[in-house]
C-alpha cells in the first residue's frame, strides 16, 4: 500500500486524514490479528489509515530544518507501514507506542541523508579529508602523505579510510539469502541501544539548527563561502569565488578564514 503526498495535494491530504476514525485499542487489537494472522489488508490499511495524523505531528517538528512538510510526512508515513506490518498484536502494546520509533527513524534516516553538510566537533582538515579522500585514495599518494598534505596525524586518515572502505549496509536486506528476516528484525522495539540511537541522531538535528542559525549571522558572502567551501561535498575553489564577487583568490581566502572564525564564535555563543 503507497501514500504518495505531493506538493499541490498537501492541503487536501490533511484534510482527508482527519476523517479517519482513531480505533479503540479493541479495535485496534482485532485489526492487528487479523492482519498477522490473516494478512487481512483491509485491516492493515485501516490500521495505517488511523494513524496518518500522528505521523503528521511528528514530521511537523522537523519543519524547521528546512525541509519540505510533505517530504516529511512521506517518509514518516514509510515508518508507520513498516510498523504495522513488524506489529505484534500479542504484546499487550498499542500500535502507536511501537510506531514511533518506527516513524521516527526514517524521518531521521531521510533528513541525515539529505544533509550535505559535516558535523561541528571535527578539524578543518578532517572535513575536507573526509569528502576528499576518495579521490586522494585513487591517486598515487599514500596514506602518510595524504596526512601530510592535510595536516593531520597518518591514524586518522586510516581510520577515515577503514569508515570509508566499509559500505553501507541497509537493514531491509535479509540476513541470509533466501531467508525473510532482515536485520530491522533484530532491532529491539524501545531498547535502550534503540533509544540511544534516536537521542544522538536529535542530537545531529540541535546541531543543524544551531549551525543555521549561526550562518544567519554571516554576510551573505561570508555565507556563500562557508556553503560552498567548507560544507560542501565538492567545494569550489577560491579563484570561482574571486571571480564570482570581482575579488582577488587572496581576498576570497582572507574572507573565508574570517567567515569561520565568525562561525565559530557564533556557534560558542549558542552553547
Amino acid at each position: 500500500m503507497a501514500i504518495v503526498i505531493s506538493k499541490d495535494s498537501l492541503s487536501v491530504y490533511l484534510r482527508e486524514i482527519e476523517r479517519f476514525p482513531i480505533l479503540k485499542r479493541e479495535e485496534e487489537h482485532d485489526l492487528a490479528v487479523r492482519y498477522r494472522e490473516y494478512n487481512d489488508l483491509e485491516a492493515a490499511r485501516s490500521l495505517v489509515t488511523s494513524n496518518l495524523r500522528f505521523v503528521v505531528k511528528i514530521a511537523g517538528e522537523y519543519r524547521g530544518l528546512g525541509f519540505k512538510i510533505h517530504d516529511l510526512i512521506q517518509e514518516g508515513n514509510i515508518g508507520l507501514m513498516t510498523a504495522v506490518k513488524k506489529f505484534d498484536p500479542y504484546r499487550g502494546i498499542r500500535l502507536l507506542s511501537y510506531a514511533v520509533h518506527w516513524i521516527r527513524a526514517y524521518i531521521h534516516n531521510f533528513v541525515m541523508k539529505s544533509w550535505s553538510m559535516v558535523k561541528i566537533g571535527t578539524t578543518e582538515a578532517q572535513r575536507i579529508l573526509f569528502s576528499k579522500l576518495r579521490g586522494l585514495r585513487s591517486s598515487s599518494m599514500d596514506s602518510k602523505e595524504i596526512a601530510n598534505s592535510l595536516n593531520i596525524k597518518e591514524s586518522e586518515v586510516l581510520s577515515m579510510e577503514e569508515r570509508l572502505a566499509n559500505p553501507d549496509i541497509s537493514l531491509d536486506a535479509p540476513l541470509s539469502e533466501g531467508s525473510e528476516q532482515s536485520r530491522m528484525d533484530l532491532v529491539e522495539d524501545g531498547s535502550p541501544n534503540q533509544e540511544e540511537l534516536l537521542d544522538a541522531v536529535r542530537r545531529e538535528v540541535k546541531v543543524k539548527v544551531e549551525v543555521e542559525r549561526a550562518l544567519r549571522g554571516l554576510s551573505e558572502k561570508e555565507a556563500f563561502i562557508v556553503r560552498n567551501r567548507v560544507m560542501a561535498d565538492e567545494p569550489v575553489t577560491l579563484q570561482e569565488i574571486g571571480d564570482k564577487f570581482g575579488i582577488s583568490r587572496e581576498r576570497a581566502r582572507q574572507i573565508e578564514a574570517a567567515a569561520i572564525k565568525k562561525l565559530r564564535l557564533l556557534l560558542s555563543q549558542g552553547e
